[in-house]
């Protein structure tokens, strides 16, 4: 079943449980979604998007989130940051399950030495490779460091 299919089946769920807070959270998707669709009318492509895309706006609104709740908590509004908090939790529903860390360092090295990286220069490569691979199973804030600290 793809994303999408999957996001609109639990849109669906919700409806009919009467979940006011996980509804929301599936429309935000769903917009996010019509909106990237949206903006690929024009290329040249032709082509919707397809499940790594949804990983990556899925992957987007979860930083966001995440980023919100640290600004929520700063300023002592709590219920807005645990709000934000419970959003997250009905988004990673869709997304894969994160690595290990010990499984992000082995799939780094991996990546370094399939795209035959030997300095600081290569490191787009490398992300890139990374970023097609394991696009929302691990989370590229860390890993940029870690392959900089590898290639330097």
């Amino acid at each position: 079943m793809d994303m999408r299919t999957r996001i609109a089946s639990a849109l669906k769920e919700a409806m009919k449980n009467k979940e006011a807070e996980r509804l929301s959270t599936l429309r935000l998707i769903n917009a996010a979604i019509k909106d990237m669709d949206i903006a690929r009318r024009g290329d040249d492509e032709e082509r919707g998007i397809d499940d790594a895309d949804v990983l990556k706006i899925l992957d987007r609104m979860v930083k966001q989130r995440k980023e919100s709740a640290r600004v929520y908590d700063e300023g002592g509004r709590l219920d807005l940051a645990e709000r934000e908090r419970a959003e997250i939790a009905v988004i990673e529903e869709f997304l894969p399950k994160r690595m290990a860390e010990a499984e992000v360092e082995a799939a780094v090295d991996r990546a370094i030495t399939q795209t035959g990286a030997s300095g600081i220069r290569d490191m787009g490569k490398v992300m890139g490779a990374l970023k097609q691979k394991y696009a929302g199973r691990m989370d590229f804030g860390v890993v940029g460091p870690m392959v900089k600290d590898r290639l330097a």
